[in-house]
């Protein structure tokens, strides 16, 4: 899996590929928890490159988003596929992240 990062503004975008289940979910983690260590303003995850998503890569995204409401960071999710998209709303995670369909709607969210 790659991750692309991108730091620009206080905002921090990290972009992963790949399918984000048990094998790489603990190197999502590690990336993340790099990130807010910068304490971005806004942390933005882009999912359009993520075809699929199990339970560890969604506990990394609820762990990422304690650690934001923590120091204050905006944790947005943006470019669901269809696929992870439903885990989340099975999940009723969708109701706790905010997410949005575009990178620019997450610029400003």
């Amino acid at each position: 899996m790659e991750i692309a990062k991108n730091n620009q503004d206080g905002c921090f975008t990290l972009s992963p590929s790949g399918d984000v289940d048990l094998s790489v979910a603990r190197s999502l983690q590690m990336e993340i928890r790099a990130a807010m260590e910068t304490k971005p303003v806004r942390m933005i995850v882009d999912l359009e490159k993520v075809p699929y998503m199990d339970s560890s890569g969604v506990a990394t995204l609820v762990e990422a988003m304690q650690i934001a409401r923590k120091q204050n960071t905006t944790l947005v999710l943006c470019c669901m596929q269809d696929k992870v998209r439903s885990i989340f709303e099975i999940a009723r995670l969708d109701r706790i992240f905010t997410i949005v369909p575009t990178t620019e709607d997450a610029a400003g969210a």
